[in-house]
């Protein structure tokens, strides 16, 4: 066996790749549909698309697990007289010239392999068995970088096993874009993470800075490294900006909008001409009006932020972080300062203790108008696109049965989409799945095929130590005790 039979499964692996190949390019011997020879190939190339997706997770599990056991092997072989850090550096140049990666990709993919085959079984189950990509198995790795080893056990097993005590609901892991897996991932290590967030907060925020990072073309990056509240308000109140400005007559994109708002913004000039020498980028012009005013970003428009604040945290009793929707958990010292603070720009949802939903959204919120698009926000937390990140504040109500065919105005007939998959269920084939008054709405492809929509992860929030979970009373009629709580520290930081 050995070597000869290693020659012989990467033969007959790009034997099967090449009648896939050939599939495709319609050389098999039969075609995939004699009724419908253009239907079946179509319907054929995604069977191709999803099984070479398994394939490729299977591969990088091998790849992962071959590249430890060289290492070790290797590191056994060079014996204990060669230097450890060096060791390392010859058995990563060695993967990195091998798989044509640089010095840095290969140590990186050396150092996730390692994490993965050792530390992180359910993740490598999960490759070995094709329901993870490489990609999700990184933002595993990294997310658990910081936990302990319980701790890390515990995210494994709240995303990957479904018999763990509270697992992840609503569409796999596997099925989510690795950047959503990451973000949910963030969020449940944000909340059990050993060290207290608003420690770890503290430290991170003396790191805030703006970077400079000069790019092709005549073009560079300008970024910032600052608290989470502030960015998101920033890149929302842009948004708002950016979408005043569209129109029949601007030739600009909502993504080009952005950026001439923020150019606008930050030079300290308003912006004159919209048309398609402005849209070129190179051709904008910014008047210098001394800061006065700044076109693109009007003083009446106001940055929009949904903020969850579990009761006890906004009271000082717990250190439970709040949810700032777009961006996940923030320390609860942030978000009673935007309580107290932000009240023109931001949301303020209260939560049950009990159970962790929704128990107020806004001071007053069974007097406002539009509780159902508040109550959709809560519901959805985004797009419920698959894959789709646009928060809650910038979607747009849907009725997924449409009215004129029957369809009522209730929360589970109600849906969030973003502007462009609004239009795209509108336009294309794209339909949504029925709702309920707690899950969002999945989708059917054109194709027949149906994606389960992200769910929301909510907890129970913490309760002070000393207290009982459930022995408060929580509703009163025609109030809240949490309504009068939070009446009382706005007064008393007025």
């Amino acid at each position: 066996m050995g070597k000869a039979a290693v020659v012989r499964a990467l033969a007959e692996t790009r034997a099967a790749l090449a009648v896939l190949a050939a599939e495709i390019d319609r050389a098999g011997s039969l075609p995939f549909s004699r009724a419908d020879p253009l239907a079946g190939l179509a319907d054929g190339c995604l069977e191709i698309l999803a099984g070479a997706r398994e394939v490729e997770a299977v591969i990088a599990a091998l790849k992962a697990k071959a590249a430890v056991v060289y290492s070790d092997a290797a590191g056994v072989v060079a014996g204990p007289e060669v230097p450890v850090q060096a060791q390392e550096m010859a058995v990563a140049a060695e993967i990195g010239c091998l798989l044509a990666l640089g010095p840095r990709a290969a140590s990186s993919f050396l150092a996730t392999s390692h994490v993965v085959v050792k530390e992180l079984p359910l993740t490598l189950s999960a490759l070995q068995a094709g329901n993870l990509s490489w990609s999700h198995a990184v933002a595993m790795a990294d997310q658990t970088a910081s936990l302990d080893a319980p701790g890390t056990s515990a995210l494994e097993a709240h995303f990957l096993d479904p018999d763990a005590p509270d697992p992840a609901r609503g569409c796999p892991v596997g099925e989510l874009p690795a950047h959503r897996f990451r973000a949910k991932a963030r969020t449940w290590r944000e909340r059990h993470h050993t060290e207290s967030i608003e420690a770890r907060h503290a430290k991170s925020a003396a790191d805030r800075r703006v970077e400079f990072r000069a790019d092709q073309d005549g073009m560079a990056w300008l970024s910032a490294y600052l608290p989470a509240a502030q960015a998101l308000a920033g890149w929302n109140r842009l948004t708002a900006a950016a979408r005043a400005l569209q129109g029949p007559a601007e030739g600009r994109t909502l993504t080009q909008l952005r950026v001439d708002t923020f150019a606008a913004a930050i030079l300290g000039g308003s912006m004159v001409g919209k048309g398609s020498a402005a849209a070129s980028g190179a051709g904008s012009e910014f008047a210098d009006d001394g800061g006065a005013s700044h076109q693109g970003l009007s003083p009446s428009i106001r940055a929009q932020v949904l903020l969850t604040v579990p009761v006890f945290s906004l009271m000082g009793l717990t250190d439970e972080p709040a949810m700032l929707d777009g961006y996940g958990p923030i320390p609860p010292s942030m978000a009673r300062e935007l309580v107290a603070e932000g009240a023109g720009s931001f949301y303020r949802v209260l939560v049950d203790p009990r159970d962790g939903a929704p128990l107020e959204i806004g001071r007053t919120s069974y007097r406002v108008t539009g509780p159902m698009r508040s109550w959709l926000r809560m519901r959805d937390g985004k797009c419920p696109f698959p894959g789709c990140s646009n928060n809650s504040l910038d979607n747009e109500a849907d009725h997924l049965l449409a009215w004129g065919k029957g369809g009522t105005t209730g929360i589970s007939n109600l849906g969030q989409p973003c502007p462009k998959h609004h239009r795209l269920r509108h336009a294309t084939g794209w339909k949504p799945t029925p709702a309920t008054r707690n899950e969002p709405p999945g989708w059917t492809s054109p194709s027949g095929r149906h994606y389960t929509s992200e769910h929301q992860d909510w907890e129970p929030p913490e309760w002070p130590r000393g207290w009982a979970a459930g022995v408060t009373d929580l509703v009163r009629h025609r109030g809240s005790p949490w309504e009068e709580a939070l009446e009382r520290y706005l007064r008393a930081h007025a």
